[in-house]
């Protein structure tokens, strides 16, 4: 006799709150119920098989609705009941409550496992599900323009699809459901998706070790906002870079491939179970970063084996599909391996990938560097001061635009706005008047 398993479970006597046995293996993959055998599977014996025979079947069809086959057994002189539960395409609940078998265990689920599952067992993913509260009008053009820039590049949709207005473009791109929104939709082009979806933004932090974090940053908007937002911070912020010269050109080596880096942060961000609410974080130590999510590793992943045959299609395929179509994504399956090719052509240690329950960890190891390093306090000292620029810039300038900040501090684009932001964020500075035109006055000279 097989050990127990997804598909066996071994019971000594027939009670019936076993009915949820029952319905966890209907709810999953199917599998067999043994009545009268005990935890070693070793046979015990039944005294009323005769009844149970009869009663059983009746008592899961008036209950759970479904037909299941109860076969009688003997060995030894012992009787014994062998249950045999389908696997069933629609859901199927005991008294209103829904069990699920996974390993050898039953559980029942509910809250956001719950929706999942009934999603699933309607051929839906979550982010699928339409938003009628939210329409087109309240998303964000920023957002529609920086896709249409992405996919322009990446010359993976057509120049018709691209010039085409708002809603025929979400309609192409599968983010409609009839005229509502997809969920997916307001993740990728609302300006701020947490008013909808708990959870949806990112969270960066340095350690000096697992219980000691030095410093955070939390990042928001919409998805495309946060994965540019994300690289920015860690390219100017958070990574220590070598530092070295060709010919009077200085240049800087960060510890990790920043293809790398793109890779692992869009796969969270594709691949995270929007469902459960909390964060994408990343963890950044001297020597490793760790992107974490809830999720799913794709299938035939594991923390030790680094090929996959049949890869599975991405949790939420409705953001995937419009991130590939934006060219920041590989296809299908193809990320994990480019994060594996960049870590080997820079002569990293291969990634690790992991998943415990819905925990998916992705950890990329530091290249050691024989430059000269500069350290992360430091990096932070040279923000301050960057962040002391902009302040004494604008109080001297108050109609400065972006790009004038930028040859001031030499910061990018995004590392400007974000400092201005955390300015305003902090009471140091507000904006009067509008973006073109306007002027901004400074509250607070001290950081």
């Amino acid at each position: 006799m097989a050990k127990e398993n997804q598909n066996i479970e071994w019971k000594e006597s027939w009670r019936d709150e076993y009915l949820k046995w029952i319905c966890g293996f209907a709810n999953a993959q199917g599998g067999k119920l043994y009545i009268g055998m005990n935890d070693k599977g070793s046979v015990t014996g039944l005294l009323d098989a005769q009844k149970l025979l009869e009663e059983i079947p009746n008592k899961v069809k008036d209950i759970l609705g479904i037909i299941v086959n109860v076969n009688l057994h003997s060995k030894s002189g012992k009787e014994f009941l062998e249950i045999e539960v389908e696997s069933y395409p629609y859901p199927i609940s005991y008294k209103g409550q829904y069990h699920y078998r996974t390993g050898s265990t039953k559980q029942e689920l509910k809250g956001a496992a719950l929706d999942k599952f009934l999603l699933q067992k309607q051929g839906k993913r979550w982010d699928s599900v339409p938003v009628p509260q939210v329409k087109e009008r309240d998303l964000s053009a920023s957002a529609f323009t920086y896709f249409r820039g992405q996919a322009a590049r990446s010359k993976r949709l057509s120049n018709d699809v691209l010039t085409d207005s708002n809603a025929n473009l979400l309609d192409k791109l599968h983010l409609l459901d009839g005229k509502a929104l997809k969920r997916a939709a307001v993740l990728l082009f609302h300006p701020a998706p947490e008013k909808y979806i708990t959870g949806a933004f990112i969270k960066i932090g340095y350690f000096k070790s697992d219980a000691d974090l030095a410093f955070q940053d939390t990042l928001h908007g919409n998805l495309f906002e946060q994965v540019e937002k994300a690289m920015d911070l860690l390219l100017t912020k958070y990574l220590k870079a070598g530092i070295r010269y060709e010919g009077l050109n200085r240049v800087e080596d960060y510890p990790y491939p920043e293809a790398a880096l793109r890779e692992a942060l869009l796969n969270a961000v594709a691949h995270k179970d929007y469902s459960q609410g909390h964060p994408i974080q990343i963890s950044v130590y001297d020597e490793k970063i760790i992107f974490w999510n809830e999720g799913e590793l794709p299938e035939k992943w594991t923390a030790n084996k680094l090929k996959v045959k049949h890869p599975s299609r991405p949790f939420n395929p409705d953001i995937a599909s419009t991130f590939f179509g934006a060219g920041l994504i590989e296809a299908w399956g193809r990320g994990t391996l480019k994060i594996i090719a960049e870590c080997k052509q820079a002569g990293l240690p291969l990634p690790v990938f992991s998943a415990e329950g819905s925990d998916v960890n992705v950890t990329l190891k530091a290249r050691k560097s024989k430059t000269v390093e500069k350290t992360v306090e430091k990096t932070v000292e040279k923000t301050v001061e960057k962040t002391a620029l902009i302040l004494q810039h604008l109080e001297q300038y108050p109609t400065a635009t972006i790009s004038q900040l930028q040859q001031v501090t030499g910061l990018t684009r995004r590392g400007v706005e974000y400092n201005l932001e955390k300015l305003k964020a902090a009471g140091n500075i507000k904006r009067i008047g509008a973006d073109r035109g306007g002027r901004w006055q400074v509250l607070n000279k001290l950081l």
